[in-house]
């Protein structure tokens, strides 16, 4: 089995520092990958980022990530990838990474997402300029997710994750406000998933949400966002292809 560990809405800032690394120094023994679903500081700044970097500096395993809406806070999404890079953090926003894990192929494409609502009840493409390009934004990070899976599919990944912040289902927000829903995810996010295939999707962002959901595709869905899994990271189990 290929062993998934998933952690997002971390929220790290100076006065965290070595919160979490004993946890993942136990990373090497229970996961054979650690992905980071967004939300990895407290404001988007360079000093915060420099904790979550040293956080994950030098693990066991391969560590994946995409940045969450408090990462862009501080208008500065590069500087905060750059000091995450600058660990060997594969930070995503609109592609992909493969991994051979025991001689399996694993790919993980990666968006931050936005919001927009889900079927039935979904803001769209109209009206004011600001609406079009709220919805276009959403729009074009679900293009990239599924076009990223569809990619590593032709390139021969054995297994594909599709790693979030924003949710692409509601299922896994229930227990938050249902006013907020279209804050917190976007049904193009599943469209892109179902249309391109995945074999688990892990989103973060609903701090009241619940773990586990899924796609009208039948691809399983994971809310990692850590006041939901109540520890400092979840592991999920995938079956490789058959051989």
């Amino acid at each position: 089995m290929i062993r998934i560990a998933a952690v997002g809405d971390i929220h790290l800032g100076p006065g965290s520092a070595g919160t979490l690394r004993p946890a993942f120094d136990t990373l090497g023994d229970c996961a054979d990958v650690l992905l980071l679903a967004g939300d990895l500081t407290r404001h988007g700044t360079c000093e915060e980022a420099r904790v979550v970097a040293a956080e994950v500096a030098g693990l066991p395993v391969p560590v994946v990530a995409v940045l969450g809406n408090h990462d862009y806070q501080s208008d500065q999404p590069d500087l905060v990838t750059r000091e995450l890079a600058e660990e060997g953090v594969h930070v995503l926003e609109g592609d992909g990474v493969t991994l051979d894990i025991r001689g399996v192929t694993v790919g993980i494409a990666g968006t931050k997402g936005f919001g927009g609502g889900f079927a039935g009840r979904s803001a769209a493409e109209f009206g004011e300029p600001e609406m079009k390009a709220f919805i276009r934004y959403t729009r074009a990070c679900a293009d990239g997710l599924g076009r990223t899976l569809s990619e590593l599919r032709t390139r021969g990944s054995g297994l594909r994750v599709a790693l979030t912040h924003f949710s692409p289902v509601p299922d896994t927000l229930a227990g938050e406000p249902l006013e907020i829903y279209p804050f917190l995810g976007s049904y193009l996010l599943a469209e892109a998933i179902d249309g391109a295939g995945a074999d688990l999707a892990v989103h973060g962002h609903a701090h009241l949400g619940t773990e586990h959901g899924m796609t009208g595709g039948g691809v399983r869905v994971r809310n990692v966002a850590m006041p939901v899994i109540d520890r400092a990271f979840a592991v999920y189990h995938l079956a490789p292809p058959p051989g």
